[in-house]
Parts: structure tokens; C-alpha cells; sequence
């Protein structure tokens, strides 16, 4: 088993029109043994800028940790929110400086940049990064998201349609994985707010 597969995940992020949103499940394993099922695996960066972080627990944590300080130091610097192509560049540059020894974590970035268009991108644990207009996936069950993605995604889908959109391929996407599940957590990030709403999943 990877060590990126240890505590299982789940995590998509897809674009609507002039809307993205983000799903993760809430499991918390130590391979086949559940620990908890109310992990926090997305992150709010900004008020349209969402990261969610898929891999191993603690390097989930710290990173998140490192994330917040280098957010907050632009901040002051700046004085202006940080955009997500500047936000995934930052990760990016992150997790490559560390390459000799990585954070085991597959993250995923989602938001709206300044025009309200969505952004999303992917990378993998040394910061290989790949955008996408339509959907990124990462987690232990990529393969089940994939196909649910590409069956269910249609362009220009509104926070309603895409709420469903990405609620149906998490829950029926993890059913068939047992190191992630147990419910789910999905925002969807509009130019106005946040919906936030959790999902209950099989408990099995």
C-alpha cells in the first residue's frame, strides 16, 4: 500500500458557469481501521478560494498549517487577497522545494479569479501541477471519480445542478472504496457566497 493511500480520501472540485465546487469525504483511517469520520479535508484559503488536500493526515495538517502563514504573509504584504493561479503556483513551489523528502499529499485548488471565472488545478506530491475547465480528482478511489465525473458533467451547470453533479459522483464514487467514505462535505463557491452542505453517506 502507498503511504499516500494510509488514511484514504476522496476529493473532487468542478467548474459551473461563473461557479466551482468542491466535495471531499470524511474518513479517518489507519488503512482498513476507521478512526474518525468528521475529518476536515477542504480548506477555505480565501472567500472564493478553496484547497482540498488529499494523502497522508499529518502532512494534510501541516500543510494546511504552512498554507495559512504564507497566505496571511501576502496579505500583509500585498494588502489584497491572494487569486487561485497565484495560490496554486504558491503550492506548487511548496511542495517542490520539498521533493527530496515530500509531503505526501495530492492537493487540488478551486475558485474564482478575479473576472469570476473558475480555476481549478491538480498536482501531485513533488508540485507537477495541471489545470483543468471541467473537473480534478484526487484521493484513494481517482479511477470511480473519474468515471462518475466524466458520466455526470455536463458545461455551464448552475450551484444547483452542480451541487448534484458533485454529490452524486463522491457518494457513489466512494461505495466502492473502503479506505474513504463515511459522508461528505461539498462548497460551492459562487461570486455572491458559499454553500456549504454535508452529505450522509453509507456508514459501512
Amino acid at each position: 500500500m502507498s503511504i499516500l493511500e494510509y488514511n484514504g480520501a476522496a476529493i473532487i472540485a468542478m467548474a459551473g458557469d461563473g461557479c466551482v465546487g468542491i466535495a471531499a469525504d470524511r474518513r479517518l483511517g489507519a488503512q482498513l481501521h476507521t478512526i474518525a469520520t468528521d475529518f476536515t479535508k477542504t480548506f477555505r484559503m480565501a472567500p472564493k478560494l478553496y484547497v482540498g488536500l488529499g494523502g497522508l493526515a499529518t502532512d494534510v495538517q501541516t500543510l494546511h498549517q504552512l498554507l495559512e502563514f504564507r497566505m496571511n504573509l501576502y496579505k500583509l504584504k500585498e494588502e489584497r487577497e491572494m487569486t487561485p493561479q497565484v495560490f496554486s503556483h504558491l503550492l506548487s513551489h511548496l511542495l517542490y522545494e520539498k521533493r527530496f523528502g515530500p509531503y505526501f499529499v495530492e492537493p487540488v485548488v478551486c475558485g474564482l479569479d478575479e473576472k469570476g471565472e473558475p480555476f481549478l488545478s491538480g498536482m501531485d506530491l513533488i508540485g507537477a501541477p495541471v489545470t483543468a475547465k471541467d473537473f480534478v480528482v484526487t484521493g484513494t478511489c481517482t479511477g470511480n471519480l473519474f468515471g462518475m465525473c466524466e458520466s455526470l458533467f455536463k458545461p455551464n451547470m448552475n450551484p444547483d445542478e452542480l451541487f448534484e453533479c458533485l454529490a452524486q459522483s463522491l457518494l457513489s464514487s466512494v461505495d466502492r472504496d473502503s479506505l474513504s467514505g463515511w459522508g461528505g462535505i461539498v462548497h460551492i463557491i459562487t461570486k455572491d457566497n458559499v454553500i456549504t452542505r454535508e452529505l450522509k453517506g453509507r456508514m459501512d
